[in-house]
């Protein structure tokens, strides 16, 4: 049975679990019932951060145009652009044994496509989580539900993995940020065209 988490929670990945090479991040939501008059399309991606909390380059970004870090240590599978169905609505694999030595955290983050002009907000989005599973095992480990709590914020940090003394763990983020996915990249250091 998975840890279910809340917000600001910390809990150990490898250190219970010490066979735990590769993992699925699987990221999840809804749209609520009304209509804007044009499609969600909501985006998950993983910022492989240094020391400093930023990304050593634009290659440690990966979203949906730079599907695979030149490592294979991160992988993202693919665009959803509907959300449509249950389950996970976009998957990021990861492989804890190849993440490169400088990479201290990787972070796992939602932003809407277009929020701006599409008028579209994470308060228009219900039943968002995330979920670490077991790759070889196909077990659920953790799973953290975000809650109801955005109203104009247009990005979310989900969550994260880092080291602590030569072991992962995860942490439960669920911080919103105004400006979408240019706002969290100049966060992690990654200039946006």
């Amino acid at each position: 049975m998975p840890i279910n988490l809340s917000k600001g929670q910390k809990v150990d990945l490898t250190k219970g679990n010490p066979g735990l090479k590769s993992i699925m991040v699987g990221l999840g939501w809804d749209v609520n019932q009304f209509d804007t008059g044009n499609d969600f399309d909501l985006d998950a991606s993983a910022f492989m951060l240094g020391e400093n909390g930023k990304c050593p380059t634009e290659k440690e970004f990966i979203f949906y145009g730079n599907l695979q870090h030149a490592s294979e240590s991160v992988q993202h599978m693919g665009d959803n652009l509907t959300g449509e169905g249950e389950g996970d609505d976009e998957q990021i694999m990861v492989d804890l044994t190849k993440i490169p030595a400088n990479i201290q955290r990787v972070a796992f983050t939602v932003t809407i496509y277009d929020a701006d002009v599409r008028r579209q907000n994470f308060g228009q989005v219900s039943n968002a989580y995330i979920r670490i599973v077991d790759n070889v095992t196909g077990t659920e480990i953790i799973h953290y539900d975000l809650g109801e709590d955005f109203s104009i914020e247009t990005a979310v940090v989900v969550g994260e993995i880092y080291r602590h003394n030569g072991e992962w763990k995860f942490n439960a983020i669920g911080s919103g940020y105004q400006g979408g996915l240019a706002a969290l990249c100049g966060s992690y250091g990654i200039v946006v065209a």
